[in-house]
C-alpha cells in the first residue's frame, strides 16, 4: 500500500459537480492499493497514519498526531499512485490492484483507520473520476510505502 498524506486546512471530493465529502484541518490521504497488499500492510500503515505527528503544538512545532487534535480525515482511492513510468511516456499501471481486490482492502483500511483513530473517516468513491480539492497546509506531504518499511 501506499500513501501520500497532506495536511489540509480544507479538503473536498468532487463527484460530477456534488460534493460528496469535506473537511477542515486534517488529513487528506491518497491511497493507492496493489495486489501484494496483505492485512499485515494496512494495520502497519493505518497506525502509522494515526500516530504521524505533522500537526503543530503551541510551540509551532509538528509534534501532534491526528488522535492529540480535532483534525478531520479524508481518504481517498488512487491507483495511479502504483504508476510505473520507466519505458516510454505512457504510464502503466499494471501494479495497481483491479476493483474485485482493491474495494475490500480499500473498505478495510478505512474501518481500520476509523477504529484506530476513533474518528469518521469520509471518502471519496472508489473507481468514480472524482475532483479532489485541498488546501495544502505548511505545506506539508507525505509519501509512505508499506513495502518499504523496513
Amino acid at each position: 500500500m501506499r500513501v501520500v498524506i497532506q495536511r489540509v486546512s480544507e479538503a473536498s471530493v468532487s463527484i460530477s459537480g456534488s460534493i460528496k465529502s469535506s473537511i477542515s484541518n486534517g488529513m487528506l490521504i491518497l491511497l493507492g492499493i496493489e495486489d501484494a497488499d496483505v492485512k499485515e500492510d494496512m494495520n502497519w500503515l493505518c497506525n502509522k497514519i494515526a500516530n504521524l505527528r505533522i500537526f503543530s503544538d503551541d510551540d509551532s512545532v509538528m509534534n501532534l498526531s491526528i488522535l492529540d487534535t480535532k483534525g478531520e480525515i479524508l481518504v481517498v482511492s488512487q491507483f495511479t499512485l502504483h504508476a510505473s513510468t520507466k519505458k516510454g511516456n505512457r504510464p502503466s499501471y499494471i501494479r495497481a490492484s483491479k476493483p474485485d481486490f482493491a474495494i475490500p482492502m480499500y473498505e478495510n483500511f478505512v474501518s481500520t483507520l476509523a477504529a484506530i483513530t476513533g474518528k469518521e473517516v469520509r471518502t471519496g468513491e472508489f473507481g468514480a473520476m472524482m475532483d479532489v480539492a485541498l488546501v495544502n497546509s505548511g505545506p506539508v506531504t507525505i509519501i509512505i510505502d508499506s513495502k518499504t518499511r523496513e
